[in-house]
């Protein structure tokens, strides 16, 4: 096998991994609130189906379907995302490129910035969000609360409600997230953007 087949097999099983990781935490979520998974789908408004491919680490979770169960059952998000309580009541410093990581789907990463700061207001990430082919459809989320993306490098293209924004560097949408909406890199280059949702 040459280099870019053995890397993809290499990042496949990574991805798989921090999915599976995912999964057991749900489980553990669930069997320690001793909730069959119908009661715990249900709860949360995830069909079963879903709810069983997530827990056996065979789907990926949206990140507004991983808030959708921290807010259910009052968890910090990062909980689920990284399996980190956070502990930090008065500041939190993240370093330069050295927030909790991961990378849930081949297009997008995610680095948590105050994973540490407990009972915040707000999840703040750095994302990386990496090309896909200019005619593949922007996948569509809906979460409750607040959110904001200022593009960091690159140029991304925010779909929201039917209409399209491309933001280039500097540029920044504040935006209501309950509405339908999905991101992509444009110009078949990576973006980085900063997230912060509320």
């Amino acid at each position: 096998m040459n280099f870019f087949v053995n890397f993809g097999l290499y990042y496949l099983t990574i991805m798989t991994e921090d999915l599976k990781q995912i999964g057991l935490r749900l489980k553990g979520l669930r069997d320690a609130l001793d909730l069959s998974k119908e009661d715990f789908a249900s709860s949360c408004g995830i069909p079963l189906e879903d709810y069983i491919k997530y827990e056996k680490g065979e789907k990926d979770l949206s990140f507004s379907t991983l808030k959708k169960i921290a807010l259910q059952y009052k968890l910090d998000v990062n909980t689920l995302m990284f399996d980190e309580e956070p502990r930090m009541n008065s500041y939190a410093l993240t370093r330069k490129d050295k927030g909790l990581a991961i990378k849930r789907v081949e297009a997008y990463k995610y680095q948590a910035l105050a994973s540490a700061f407990t009972n915040r207001k707000a999840d703040i990430f750095m994302v990386t969000v990496e090309p896909k082919g200019e005619d593949e459809p922007v996948n569509i989320n809906q979460h409750p609360g607040q959110e904001f993306n200022m593009v960091m490098e690159g140029r991304l293209l925010i779909h929201l409600n039917g209409k399209d924004f491309i933001l280039e560097e500097g540029d920044s949408l504040y935006f209501d997230p309950g509405l339908p909406h999905g991101m992509k890199a444009l110009d078949g280059k990576p973006v980085k953007f900063l997230a912060v949702i509320i």
